[in-house]
């Protein structure tokens, strides 16, 4: 957590949230726990058949991957929006990594805020979430 107002400024890293290669255990726990039963996701079949070489993530993963980056560094009730956009795709096997920084400091509705850049990646730098956040600061 965050140690008070004064110790976040602009430039400010989140502590970078490092999570196991995905797994085919992994997808198939989420496909359940989602309602997310895509093929492509769980059926290698099926994904080889739409031209992909194998299984890949739910998008909606790498998110909830983003969501624990932001709710490990300030509690969940200080997270007033956030969103990200698709950039590419979570192979099965590899390593995402999340990552974000404070960009600006304002006010807004009577509450000192943050704006963070977020991002998920994977094999170190490849891009496959773009996104902001904005929290409320302790």
């Amino acid at each position: 957590m965050a140690d008070g107002t004064e110790a976040i400024s602009v430039g400010t890293r989140l502590p970078e949230h490092v999570l196991p290669p995905i797994s085919r255990t992994t997808l198939a726990l989420f496909a359940g726990a989602s309602g997310d039963h895509n093929p492509i996701h769980v059926d290698i079949d099926f994904a080889k058949s739409a031209g992909m070489p194998d299984v890949f993530a739910h998008g909606m993963l790498s998110m909830a991957y983003l969501a624990q980056l932001l709710t490990s560094w300030l509690p969940q009730a200080q997270l007033r929006s956030w969103k990200a956009r698709f950039v590419s795709i979570t192979p099965v096997g590899a390593v995402v990594s999340c990552n974000g920084e404070v960009v600006e400091l304002f006010e807004e509705g009577g509450e000192r805020r943050a704006r963070l850049k977020i991002q998920a990646t994977i094999d170190g730098d490849i891009q496959t979430l773009a996104g902001e956040a904005k929290v409320a600061l302790p």
